[in-house]
């Protein structure tokens, strides 16, 4: 079966008459498909090696996006098969189609404005998401922001040590494992009924914003595969961690990697205003907390991976890996040289809401 015949499998407008390539995202194959009337869809190949029950996946995705949708919101719509299911499985392998929508998206803020911007949609997210039960939706990955979990698995890496990498790393290694006892801050609070758990992103990149491209107004959240029960202050963070920095997560020149407070306070903004009214005082307290645990966490994944021979995250060079861990143990540690101040932030922009 073409591609073709794999998007003519789904109701859309017309026949599929091209599919191109679209994006560069590395987990699922993505395509746009143009109909005979013009019309046009993105048809995914999902990832079953990550996304491992699919049933889940699709219906968390729908059941979010029906709701969004039922909310008033701009949303992906995603269509079922002719035959009504979630998606199609054939030899080509699994597939989902949802309707292409125009825009822009940011791979890094250039300006606090435009961070500004893409806290307001996450922010937005969360409100409306308010309403709806967590417990209706199911683990995607299981126990993804599990920061707990995360450590556990980089000393399980350390162990085994499968390419012989952990002599070369001893510093870094150390770093991580003399703050694990924070790792379960956040959690500890969730399990003792401190913080909502609710449906958030999970994976708050500021290109899962999309924009308008004249405006720069937020048209919707995109990129739901993580969509699934976490916490507030797990969103929050995972944007200010990609967000708020000066460097890429991958340089190597760390004199070019720091937390800039400024993009810190514009994230903040645009979230807490965006959200006003939604978030307890205990997870607006959180919020600083989960910026240092959404830098760590990622930071102690990317060693994980280093030591585990390169096996989940794409890399362009031997130590890809280890220099995007560097990136985040610079961001960790200027994180805690500047708490105090970031949890000034946060009260401040909490306030003028």
């Amino acid at each position: 079966m073409s591609l073709l015949r794999v998007a003519d499998a789904f109701p859309i407008e017309g026949s599929a008459v091209s599919c191109e390539k679209l994006g560069n995202g590395h987990i699922n194959r993505t395509y746009l498909v143009t109909s005979s009337t013009e019309r046009r869809y993105v048809l995914q190949g999902i990832n079953t090696g990550v996304f491992k029950d699919v049933d889940v996946l699709m219906n968390n995705i729908f059941a979010v996006t029906r709701y969004l949708s039922g909310a008033g919101a701009n949303t992906l719509r995603f269509l079922t098969t002719r035959e009504g299911q979630k998606y199609l499985s054939c030899e080509e392998g699994v597939f989902r189609l949802y309707e292409y929508v125009e825009g822009m998206s940011l791979e890094k803020a250039s300006s606090p404005r435009e961070l500004n911007i893409c806290g307001r949609a996450f922010g937005g997210f969360q409100k409306l998401l308010g309403g709806f039960d967590a417990d209706q939706l199911g683990e995607t990955i299981p126990r993804f922001h599990d920061t707990v979990k995360r450590v556990n698995d980089l000393v399980a890496a350390a162990e085994k040590d499968v390419r012989g990498r952990l002599k070369t790393v001893r510093e870094e290694y150390d770093f991580y494992i003399s703050r694990r006892r924070n790792a379960s801050i956040m959690l500890d609070m969730q399990a003792a009924g401190q913080l909502r758990t609710r449906v958030t992103h999970n994976d708050t990149k500021l290109n899962n914003v999309l924009l308008d491209a004249n405006t720069l107004a937020p048209v919707c959240v995109i990129d739901l595969d993580t969509i699934m029960p976490g916490l507030a202050g797990n969103d929050f963070g995972d944007c200010i961690r990609s967000g708020a920095t000066t460097g890429a997560e991958d340089e190597p020149d760390l004199s070019k990697v720091s937390l800039d407070l400024e993009m810190y306070r514009a994230f903040a903004g645009g979230f807490l205003s965006a959200c006003a009214g939604e978030l307890t005082q205990a997870e607006i307290d959180t919020l600083p907390w989960g910026a240092y645990l959404m830098t760590y966490e990622c930071g102690a994944r990317f060693l994980t991976d280093y030591l585990s021979g390169d096996v989940y995250f794409a890399t362009a060079y031997p130590e890809h890996n280890l220099v995007r861990c560097r990136t985040q143990m610079k961001l960790v540690k200027d994180t805690e040289d500047n708490f105090d101040k970031i949890r000034g932030i946060i009260c401040e922009e909490a306030a003028n809401i």
